[in-house]
Formats: structure tokens, sequence, C-alpha cells
């Protein structure tokens, strides 16, 4: 379903997908099947979407993010693309960010440029991801830290 009121340029979004209103979705990005994008959503061209992903309001996905399958991006979180952003800088240098299957950002939070969120991994809402987030593992904070494991379950691990 791609909703009227949706900007979508791109011809291949599969049936099983859903668009919402105020999307802009430009023509060479990549969206796998069974996803829900949210309304006010903006996705570039040199953008990889799996199967299965949910991507909250008020997400933009510049050019070289890609969510793997399962990924679930919280209402507003910010991505970047560009380590040391200036206007019109034409030595430009595309930094591509990975949130790998079955990860989870929190609303509000900001990843920066050229990382990669592990598998299952979740990311507090709110926080500031600076670094690698590894598998398995929460993370909160600005800048985000480790909190704790989490099981394959899903469930948290006790501290104790």
């Amino acid at each position: 379903m791609i909703h009227k009121l949706a900007d979508c340029l791109n011809k291949n979004v599969p049936e099983t997908t859903n668009i919402w209103q105020f999307c802009v979705i430009l023509p060479g990005c990549t969206i796998g099947n069974n996803c829900n994008i949210c309304a006010n959503v903006l996705i570039e061209n040199d953008v990889i979407i799996g199967d299965n992903v949910t991507v909250k309001c008020g997400v933009q996905l510049w050019d070289g993010i890609t969510l793997e399958d399962n990924v679930m991006i919280g209402p507003n979180v910010t991505f970047t693309n560009d380590k040391y952003p200036r206007s019109i800088n034409k030595k430009w240098n595309l930094v591509r960010t990975k949130i790998c299957r079955g990860a989870s950002i929190g609303a509000g939070s900001v990843v920066l440029p050229g990382l990669t969120i592990g598998e299952n991994a979740m990311i507090g809402a709110g926080s500031v991801v600076t670094e690698d987030v590894p598998a398995g593992e929460l993370w909160m904070g600005n800048p985000a830290r480790f909190y704790r494991k989490i099981e394959e379950s899903g469930v948290f691990k006790s501290s104790k």
C-alpha cells in the first residue's frame, strides 16, 4: 500500500510493504517485503531496506544506509552520512552505516556515520551512537555506552 499523499518515485515497492502519507521515496532505493514506512519519512537513492523493517515517523534515511531484515527504527531517529559536513562541499565523502538484522534503535537517537550496529542490538531512546555496537547488547546515553547483554530470546540477562 502506498498512501495517496506519499511521493513514492520508486516503482519496485513490494505490495506487502506500507508507505504512509507525506513520505518521499527516491527511485534508486531498495525496500524489502512486509515493511512499514510511517508518515514523514525520507528515503534517498542509495539506501537498502531489508524485509520486515519498521521505520517510524520523522526519520530520514540518507544515501549509504543499510537496514537489514527485522530492524526497528524508532520515531525521529537521526542518521548522518558525512563525518565533516560543510555547505556546498565538493570533496564530500559518503560514509556507509549498517544496522544489522534484528537491531532496534530507540526514539530520538542519533547515529553518527560509518557505524555498524550489530545483530539484535538495542539502542536506548535519545542516545547518541558514536561507535560500533556489538551484537546482542543494549547501549544507551550520550555518548551511548554498553549497558547490558541481551539473550537470544530478546530478554535482558540479569546483571547479578
